[in-house]
């Protein structure tokens, strides 16, 4: 831990969203939100901080959804990163650059960065079996890949993590595995990939998190992280067989990309390079050979004076606190992270946000709908952030946490201060007269607020830092109400002076402290203050409104949100629960209805058994037929099968299957066909084997 180190400069990232749809509010709260807080405070505090963010363009997410709309991968990542970014600009998140890592400097920066663990010889190069999708014809990329969690049993595990229980997984590790192309089980091929080599790095990792973060890191991190250790790294794979991605920079490497989670977490470092030239252009020094303080984008990533801030959700701990800092390490002239403040999950009306679902809020439907108001969204979810612990988004709580917070109690102050001043002094600042201990009271509560704020703000805590803006905003109105100047004015004009002059020393310093969290709100503060940002520094100060200065006329900082509003958002989203609900009732409808009862001395009767294919063939002059020679157990058997059109023989060869042995012999395109194997068929006429999980005796009963 750093002993409250002060720090030249920031650099601050968030995660980079999947450009294969829009963002919605689990985004917002868990990341995007509170990384926008901290470097707005950064900068209202004078500090040097770039704040990185930008479109993850590659990985399976991207060519699931391509393949989705029937479009190329190009396509869908400029679509959505248009949205996104969009979207973030007038949400108000404050990016000094969003890029994408589709750009060519992310290429050349992420395949150098490769290239030079490469060289270093850290990397692992071994022949490995991955799963591979016959019938789609291509190995299959973690994310590709579903099935049981071995460690909480969630049954829509992807092949690299659970985002249930947040377990960092491989994709054997999956219990029944289906591929997402085809909903096939897989079959393990032979391929050749790069590995890093984590387990080496155990020491390192365990002392930097659990010894020199264990007091400044979250406590949901470091347990994350603890567990990870302490179940045992793995090497894991940095190559992908895949066409869309980061080429491997390696002759033998032809057709393989790099893996998403090595390349992703590279963006930070590219999108900050390309930072650093637009601003060395911007600033002359090309032309001047100047040193202009982004000339030097390593400063940012390389020198010991900067402090890195990764903000994620939980869902990415393990890359950001386990992955890229094993690769900056090992790369060796990198700084680590100071931090990884992750949050947890926000859910949506008591259910988890799923985007398959359209369970979600999304931000660019919010800003169409809610004109004007980014702030009361922006207070919404940090009042309720998920920081330590998954937190549920309702509409009514928005519209309480707007009309009874924002309006009655931030909004009323300002708004009461402002107006009182117009009726009584013509909206001119009037002089102290003589203060007495709650003017000082007052006055005194600015700083103890700020240093509140700082200190939550600088610890991660920013729904607590909000309450305590809060809490001087409720401080002012009980000062009004206590005094009430409104009934003074008729008896004690100069206690009326003080009373307002203290009220607008308070709201100025009240748009100063409330810019990271509502900056456009603050920004309408200043607007009717007639004044300039307030700097951090000053806050505090009972000058800031100068005697005589004349305000701006008042407006309202915030409105009611009505039922109305509300309602319809309500019904928007029952109306999406229907449509699902609907969707699930009408695929069930397309299956065919039970059949006729049997009696246990029916089913008894069959033997069905666990047999493996040793031999396949096309049956010659067919399109469906294969002739497969199966190992029963008890013997060789020939059994004819209506399945070509879904596999190839030669893939099947070794495939343990379910057969019926005592099927009366058919002669079927003159082969005597001895049995039938059993296989699963869904509404779309797709077939999948009935086989054991594991590998089983053949001849084994199945009853």
């Amino acid at each position: 831990m750093k002993d409250n180190k002060k720090f030249k400069r920031y650099t601050v990232t968030s995660a980079l969203p999947y450009a294969n749809g829009p963002v919605h509010i689990g985004h917002l709260a868990g990341v995007y939100v509170p990384a926008d807080i901290y470097v707005r405070y950064l900068r209202l505090k004078g500090e040097d901080v770039v704040f990185i963010g930008g479109s993850d363009e590659h990985g399976v997410p991207i060519t699931i959804r391509a393949k989705q709309e029937g479009v190329s991968p190009q396509q869908i990542v400029d679509k959505y990163h248009e949205i996104i970014k969009k979207s973030f600009e007038e949400f108000g998140i404050s990016f000094d650059i969003y890029s994408r890592t589709s750009n060519k400097i992310h290429h050349e920066t992420a395949s150098e960065f490769f290239k030079t663990l490469y060289d270093k010889n850290i990397f692992i190069e071994k022949n490995t079996e991955q799963y591979y999708d016959v019938e789609a014809k291509q190995f299959l990329a973690d994310r590709y890949i579903t099935g049981t969690c071995p460690h909480c049993n969630n049954e829509s595990a992807y092949g690299d993590q659970c985002e249930k229980c947040g377990t960092s997984l491989n994709a054997t590790d999956l219990v029944n595995p289906k591929s997402v192309l085809s909903g096939n089980k897989p079959v393990l091929k032979e391929t050749k990939h790069w590995f890093l080599p984590l387990d080496k790095y155990e020491d390192f990792l365990r002392k930097w998190i659990l010894e020199e973060h264990k007091e400044d890191w979250k406590i949901n991190v470091l347990g994350q992280c603890k567990s990870w250790l302490d179940t045992g790294l793995q090497p894991r794979a940095v190559t992908r067989d895949l066409d869309w991605g980061v080429k491997v920079p390696l002759k033998e490497a032809e057709g393989k990309v790099l893996y998403v989670w090595f390349d992703a977490p590279i963006g930070y470092i590219s999108a900050t390079k390309e930072w650093a030239e637009k601003k060395k252009t911007e600033d002359g020094s090309q032309k001047t050979g100047e040193n202009s303080s982004a000339d030097g984008w390593e400063l940012y990533w390389k020198d010991k004076d900067t402090k890195l801030v990764h903000f994620i959700g939980k869902d990415n701990i393990v890359f950001h606190c386990i992955v890229f800092p094993t690769m900056l390490h090992a790369e060796g002239t990198y700084i680590l992270p100071d931090n990884v403040p992750a949050n947890e999950f926000m859910n949506l009306e008591g259910d988890k946000i799923s985007t398959s679902r359209n369970w979600a809020v999304w931000l660019h439907e919010y800003l169409k709908e809610f004109p004007n108001k980014q702030d009361v969204l922006r207070y919404a979810l940090t009042a309720n952030a998920p920081d330590t612990k998954d937190s549920d988004f309702t509409w009514k709580d928005f519209q309480t946490r707007n009309n009874s917070e924002l309006v009655a109690i931030l909004g009323n102050f300002v708004n009461r201060v402002l107006v009182l001043t117009q009726t009584f002094f013509n909206g001119v600042v009037p002089e102290i007269q003589e203060k007495n201990d709650y003017d000082n009271e007052i006055i005194a509560s600015i700083n103890v607020q700020k240093e509140k704020i700082e200190k939550n703000i600088e610890n991660y805590k920013l729904r607590e830092a909000l309450k305590d803006l809060m809490d001087l905003a409720r401080a002012g109105n009980k000062y009004l109400a206590d005094t009430e100047p409104w009934k003074l004015i008729k008896t004690d004009e100069n206690r009326v002076k003080t009373i307002l002059n203290i009220s607008l020393q308070l709201t100025a310093n009240l748009s100063a402290l409330m810019e990271p969290f509502l900056p456009f709100s603050a920004g309408k503060v200043i607007k009717m203050l007639n004044i300039e940002k307030v700097k951090w520094e000053d806050i505090g100060k009972v000058d800031i409104m100068q005697n005589g200065h004349k305000l701006n006329n008042p407006e309202l900082l915030f409105e009611l949100i009505e039922d109305d509003a509300i309602n319809a958002q309500i019904q928007k989203l029952q109306n999406t629960k229907k449509m699902n609900e609907e969707n699930i009732i009408s695929s069930q409808a397309n299956l065919p209805p039970q059949k006729a009862d049997i009696t246990y001395e029916d089913f008894a009767k069959m033997d069905i058994r666990v047999g493996t294919v040793i031999a396949a063939e096309k049956v010659a002059k067919t399109k469906k037929l294969l002739k497969l020679t199966i190992d029963t157990g008890i013997d060789k058997r020939v059994v004819v099968s209506g399945i070509a059109e879904n596999y190839e023989p030669e893939n099947i060869i070794g495939k343990q299957v379910s057969i019926l042995v005592n099927l009366q012999p058919k002669e079927l395109r003159g082969i005597m066909s001895q049995g039938m194997i059993l296989m699963a068929e869904n509404t779309k006429g797709e077939l999948c084997f009935i086989s054991p999980v594991e590998k089983f005796d053949d001849g084994s009963i199945i009853k």
